[in-house]
């Protein structure tokens, strides 16, 4: 028989004993956290959870996104690697597992304005889905963005064509789950880009030549940096079609009326910021948001008029069972009493820039006044 040698230190044994050691000593930490996470939980409010549909596509579209970046990560760094000579390195890189399990465990996700975009994303796109659908009255009319496709005016055609490329973009998905692009404002691409390369190199770090890793990865990383255009995104193209329209007054409530009829929250939302001047992001929050009273204020800001802002209210209402439809109908008198002067009064704190607005949030939640 062979005598198995056991490790010592001061005659304690170590190697795979000191590790069931530590994880056992780890375990308070992990069971005081899994406590703390069911007690902010359960005294969470009702109105304040996510339902199972925004819950489920946060899920999908945060493991799309990371997964999407970190293949690209994952190929130009192990090409750069094999081709300096790190083949063994190239091929871990290559192959790794997700980094999406660490990215969640660090708390880097849960960024606020890395999660403010993704829930207005898919608050826009779920709120598509639920709107009731308004044909044209007559069956041989296009829609309203193949009406602008083929528009007389070609900077109205152009722009409205990039909207059905980008949001045709957004939607298509590879055999891998992956995303033709993150379709992210450029500061959280970037953001989130460099998370993964992150988490990347530290699933590597038991390995040698962390210097050609770093060197690999922060040029396959500079390299989608390079080749990214935030301009692609469909949002943006919204605006930039809402520009190129230019909406009247008297023109803008049958558009918006149209636009929320063919379920194309983008250009509903674009055509709104356009006329008001605010950015893209400031109206969806408002379009999306669970109490609709800025909502209403924006539709009288704009100057519509009692038949519109009903036709949009009873739309908006429908799609969104957060909002309640009788309570809408008893307040229509007192909206359209709302002067536009007075609604664009209301709104004018939209117009100050984003970040002193955070400040004076932050004060006014923490309740520090002097």
């Amino acid at each position: 028989m062979t005598d198995h040698t056991v490790d010592t230190v001061d005659g304690a044994p170590f190697g795979a004993s000191s590790t069931l050691l530590a994880r056992a000593a780890a375990t308070d930490v992990h069971v005081q956290r899994a406590l703390e996470i069911a007690t902010a939980d359960f005294f969470l409010p009702a109105d304040a959870r996510l339902d199972e549909r925004t819950r489920a596509a946060l899920g999908d579209l945060v493991r799309a996104l990371v997964a999407t970046i970190e293949a690209e990560l994952r190929e130009h760094g192990a090409r750069l690697l094999a081709t300096r000579g790190e083949a063994r390195l190239a091929q871990a890189l290559a192959q790794g597992e997700s980094v999406l399990p660490r990215l969640r465990q660090s708390g880097l996700l849960r960024d606020s304005e890395m999660m403010a975009e993704l829930l207005g994303r898919i608050g826009q796109e779920l709120l598509a889905q639920s709107l009731p659908m308004h044909g044209s009255d007559s069956p041989d009319r296009p829609s309203l963005i193949n009406r602008f496709v083929q528009h007389a005016d070609r900077v109205v055609a152009a722009s409205a064509m990039s909207v059905l490329i980008a949001e045709s973009q957004r939607r298509d998905l590879s055999g891998a789950g992956l995303l033709a692009r993150t379709d992210l404002p450029a500061d959280l691409h970037h953001r989130l880009l460099w998370w993964v390369a992150a988490a990347l190199r530290e699933s590597l770090a038991d390995y040698e030549a962390l210097d050609a890793l770093d060197r690999a990865l922060c040029e396959a990383a500079q390299r989608s940096l390079t080749a990214y255009d935030e301009a692609d995104r469909p949002e943006a193209a919204a605006m930039r079609l809402a520009m190129a329209v230019d909406a009247q007054p008297n023109e803008l409530p049958a558009l918006l009326i149209e636009a929320l009829g063919d379920r194309r929250i983008g250009l509903f939302v674009a055509l709104i910021a356009h006329a008001l001047g605010l950015g893209y992001a400031a109206i969806r929050g408002i379009v999306l948001a669970r109490d609709p009273e800025r909502m209403w204020l924006v539709l009288r800001a704009l100057g519509l008029e009692r038949d519109s802002i009903a036709q949009l209210g009873y739309a908006l209402c429908q799609a969104d069972a957060r909002r309640d439809l009788e309570t809408f109908v008893d307040q229509l008198e007192a909206i359209a009493a709302i002067t536009p002067n007075e609604a664009r009064a209301a709104l004018a704190p939209l117009r100050l820039p984003a970040d002193y607005r955070a400040a004076l949030l932050v004060l006014e939640r923490t309740g520090i006044h002097q």
